[in-house]
This record gives C-alpha cells, structure tokens and sequence, in this order.
C-alpha cells in the first residue's frame, strides 16, 4: 500500500470546515474494502452508518469489518450497543455526530460508510426529526396489529396512507413502521411531511460504488453462502441463547430472521437460504432509491482495480465538494 505524499488533497480537505468523505452504494458492493484503503492513504478514520453493525454479538450475519480491516483503520460506532438497545435515526445521529467531532478535532479525515440511506442523508442533511413524544398505549395496539397481519402487509398500510415514508422504511422493520403509523395518528400529518432538512455545518465528498447487477447478486449470493459457512446459525443460536429472539427488533435484519425462523421449525436452511437471497435483492432496489446512479451529487467509481485511483481523483477535486451554506 501506497500512502499519498503532500497531495494537493491534503492540503484542500484541511482547508474545507468539516470535511467528510462518505462512501455509499448498495450491499455486497465493496463499500469497507474502498473505505479502508481510501482512509488508510488519507490517514482517516471510518464512522459506520450501517444499521446494523452498532450491535456487538451481530458480526457474521452484519458482514462487519474484517479484524485486518479493523486494525488497518480506527473504526467508529462498530460494536457499541447490545442487541436489546434498539437504536434510532436521532440516537445515530448524536452518536454520530460526536465522533465526527471527535475526528475533527484531532485534525483527521473522517469517512462516512454504509448502505443506510436514511442514516446517511439524515446526519449529512442534518434531519430534524419528529419530536411527537411516544404514547405507549397506541404504540402496543400497533404492535399487535402488526403481528397480527405479518410485517409486509402491515408496511403495506403505512404504503397506504403515507407512500413517501413506505419507500424509506424496510418492509421488516416493524419498529420504524410503527413508530410512523404512531406519528400519523398522533399528529394527523403524514410522517414524510414532518421530517425536514436542517442546516449541515459539513464539507462533503459523497463517492459511490457500483457493480454490474448480476455480478452485484453473484456477491450475495456468495455472501451468505460464506456467512452460513462462518457459523451464521451458531451466531443465532448464542443470541437466543441470550434472551433474543425474531421478535426483537435487531434480530429482523435479513439473514437474522430467516435463521430464526429455520431453528423454530418453520423453514428448512435450504428455504431460509432462499427468502435470504430474495430479500437481499429487494433491499438492494430499495437502496437504489436513496443512493441513484444519475445523482449528480455522488461521485461514481466502478468497483475494481480502478475504483481506489477515481475516488481519490474525485476526493482532490475541489469543486466534487459540497460546501455548507
């Protein structure tokens, strides 16, 4: 590995107020692998906004970084929560915010990576979020409803009322579903109307990676194959074995539930293996929709041999840099 010599880019990003560098695309792309050679030449460091990935305990099934990767590059807002903390839009952003300063401070270049499109625009836009405080007894009569008619079709009622917020909520996070049909009711406005666009204090470089989408899917693929491999089910079984359960919020991430659903006796591994794959496929459209490939405001790279040398290209462009107003 080659690091950057006084690069017209060192120079540059000290000079923007509070520069960072996101990383975006959808799964399986190759998002950490470039984040990590890009922030190790810079000698940046990397703030998850993988939803997921905040859960300690949740590491093969999340495709955390690599203990290589880990060391190569400081890591922020990687195993910071137990699985029973439920985390939401506004607890990432002041987490994230405050490691962002932390870095700052310490005159470093930080690195915004993942494929959570509402947790990347939400702290880069500066999000204000509905302060509609929750009422507990409404939240329970949602709750229900939604084990009652299954996760789709009770996303499918939110669809209903409020489309705008159904396109940026996972059909399996019933925690964000209820938490929007418990706003609406509340206020009488739609949950998409109520989040507005702050003011952001930041310098930022969005650069993006794709692939083909057969190839894309052929990663997926061997993904879970590797992750099942790893000991996916031995990793669900321990968290169980802890208390959790599909149930629990955090144990709906994709793989999470298909493997609970298998050792429930409600699927085989082989069928588990299929909804995993189908559902992945979905989440990466649905990902196309925050992150678009004719977004003028994200800097494209190809994955491959090429896609470290154009991002830096793009990271030393100082008109590739959003400014703050």
């Amino acid at each position: 590995m080659i690091r950057l010599k006084s690069s017209g880019l060192k120079m540059l990003w000290r000079k923007l107020p509070f520069p960072v560098v996101a990383v975006v695309g959808p799964t399986a792309v190759g998002k950490t692998a470039l984040a990590v050679e890009l922030a190790e030449r810079y000698e940046g460091e990397i703030v998850s906004a993988d939803s997921r990935q905040f859960y300690r305990g949740m590491d093969i099934g999340t495709a955390k970084p690599s203990r290589e990767e880990l060391d190569r590059v400081p890591h922020h807002l990687i195993d910071v929560s137990d699985p029973q903390e439920t985390w939401s839009l506004a607890a990432f952003k002041n987490e994230a915010q405050a490691a962002l300063a932390d870095i700052h401070r310490r005159n470093k270049l930080p690195f915004l990576v993942g494929g959570t499109g509402q947790y990347v625009y939400g702290l880069l836009e500066d999000w204000q979020i509905p302060s509609q405080k929750p009422d507990q007894r409404m939240r329970e009569v949602l709750e229900n409803w939604g084990r009652t008619l299954g996760p789709f079709e009770f996303h499918r009622k939110l669809a209903i009322i409020d489309p705008i917020a159904a396109t940026v909520i996972q059909p399996e996070n019933m925690r964000r579903t209820v938490r929007a049909l418990e706003v609406i009711l509340l206020t009488g406005k739609k949950f998409s109307e109520q989040r507005r666009i702050g003011t952001s204090r930041y310098s930022i470089l969005k650069s993006g990676i794709i692939r083909p989408r057969p190839e894309l899917y052929a990663r997926v693929d061997e993904r879970i194959q590797s992750m099942l491999n790893e000991g996916l089910v031995d990793e669900v079984q321990k968290l169980r074995g802890q208390g959790f359960s599909s149930e629990n919020p955090t144990l709906s991430a994709i793989g999470y539930r298909e493997i609970c659903a298998y050792l429930d006796g409600k699927m085989t591994l082989e069928e588990a293996v299929v909804h995993m794959k189908r559902l992945t496929r979905d989440y990466i459209r649905r990902q196309a929709n925050w992150f678009k490939e004719n977004d003028p405001t994200i800097n494209w790279v190809q994955a491959g041999c090429t896609a470290v040398g154009k991002a830096v290209s793009f990271i030393e462009c100082e008109k590739c840099w959003t400014l703050p107003e």
